[in-house]
């Protein structure tokens, strides 16, 4: 009897806690660590803030045990896929068992799974504990790239795939939703098609024509200060996160005091809107650049996605991650995001109209453009994974394989 009832109590224990981490993972996913607090985990509950401390002392722990479950989720997706015998079939594997998971999500038939790019905002201990565990995921995912015949592909490359590739299962959680659930086989079969096949045409050669690195960066004048604060700030806001880039440490980056930030901007969040706003500036001036330029959609498309690719590495760079998104207020954030999904349908009217033209492949438009934007999202990490690659090589590592084919090139 005394068994039993510790079985119980020990079972009651554990669906207590899945129902608490189920809760917060969507308040981490709304608000971001910074915005997780034991409280509102605990209101969503029905539990007293100290009822949830008998399972999570401080927030730092609730926030990452949910991590952890994206991390582990991570692992799970490529052991699954190790079964495979190709790459191809690997590469399947991932995206089948992925779109479905989101799936039940969707349909509330399973719990949500944690954005994992808020790690960095996380106090240590738990920050180094939660990333090396994503290392072990990461260096998992990569052996979808160790076959024979990719032989040829370098260490780097292969991490910068593996990098690339886990920003599709990122950000495919926060555009999906604009489809009905019983899209997503469809749509797990154009992601897994463009990852394979590219976007160009067969034949088609890799020439993108860049514009100059000055004509994307802001002109001369009394601005540049405050685009040299914003550089600093977005730089900042990459590494560390929304909470780690705090008003002392940009004012260090910079070497100005705590006024000088001020002078600039009113308030830290006025601060990463601004990161934003430039960022997409910078995006949009990219655009209309290869637009105005001679040459097919294959090849305007190619100079964009090469041009942003060369600016995140570059001097002028980066720009900032989508996952300061999650520091903002929902209001402005939704701002933001509309942002975004304009330069995104911009990309969707240059991929139809080189579907119409004959340079691109028939592929889904809007589902290749948010794949794009994804790509180039991730590219302001690009230096992180593959230390020491030069700004040159940005459009070749990175971009090329998402554009050609991500086994092909």
């Amino acid at each position: 009897m005394a068994e039993r009832n510790a079985a119980r109590a020990t079972d009651r224990y554990e669906r207590k806690r899945e129902d608490i981490l189920d809760a917060a993972t969507l308040i981490l996913n709304q608000k971001g660590v910074k915005g997780l607090t034991l409280s509102l985990a605990a209101g969503a509950v029905g539990l007293s803030t100290t009822s949830v401390t008998y399972y999570f002392k401080r927030k730092d722990d609730l926030a990452a045990a949910c991590l952890m479950r994206g991390v582990d989720w991570l692992i799970h997706l490529a052991a699954s896929a190790e079964a495979g015998d190709a790459p191809a079939m690997r590469l399947e594997r991932i995206f089948e068992l992925h779109l479905g998971r989101l799936r039940l999500t969707a349909q509330g038939l399973a719990p949500p799974l944690p954005a994992l790019s808020d790690i960095r905002a996380l106090s240590q201990p738990r920050r180094s504990e939660v990333f090396a565990a994503y290392m072990k995921a990461f260096r998992r995912m990569r052996q979808i790239f160790e076959a024979p015949e990719l032989a040829a592909l370098t260490r780097g490359r292969r991490t910068a795939r593996t990098h690339m590739l886990l920003e599709q299962i990122s950000w495919a959680a926060f555009w999906l939703p604009k489809y009905d659930p019983e899209d997503y086989p469809r749509i797990q079969q154009r992601m897994v098609d463009i990852l394979l096949n590219g976007l160009a045409v067969e034949g088609a050669a890799w020439e993108p024509r860049l514009p100059p690195m000055a004509e994307l960066a802001p002109g001369e004048g009394p601005e540049m200060s405050r685009d040299a604060f914003l550089r600093a700030a977005t730089r900042l806001i990459n590494t560390h996160g929304y909470r780690g880039a705090s008003v002392d440490r940009i004012s260090a980056e910079l070497n100005v005091t705590k006024g000088s930030f001020y002078h600039h901007i009113d308030a830290k969040d006025d601060l990463v809107v601004a990161c934003f706003e430039r960022s997409y500036e910078v995006m949009r001036r990219v655009q209309r650049l290869v637009m105005s330029k001679e040459g097919d959609q294959w090849t305007k498309l190619a100079s964009a996605g090469a041009a942003l690719a060369e600016y995140q590495l570059s001097d002028y760079g980066p720009l900032l991650r989508s996952s300061a998104l999650s520091a903002l207020p929902e209001a402005i954030r939704e701002e933001m995001v509309q942002h975004s999904n304009r330069i995104s349908d911009r990309f969707a009217s240059m991929i139809s109209d080189g579907i119409a033209e004959g340079s691109i492949r028939p592929v889904d438009p809007f589902i290749a453009a948010q794949m794009l934007n994804a790509t180039l999202n991730a590219g302001a990490e690009l230096a992180f994974w593959v230390p020491g690659v030069r700004q040159k090589a940005a459009p070749a590592v990175f971009v090329r394989p998402m554009l050609m084919g991500i086994f092909r090139s």
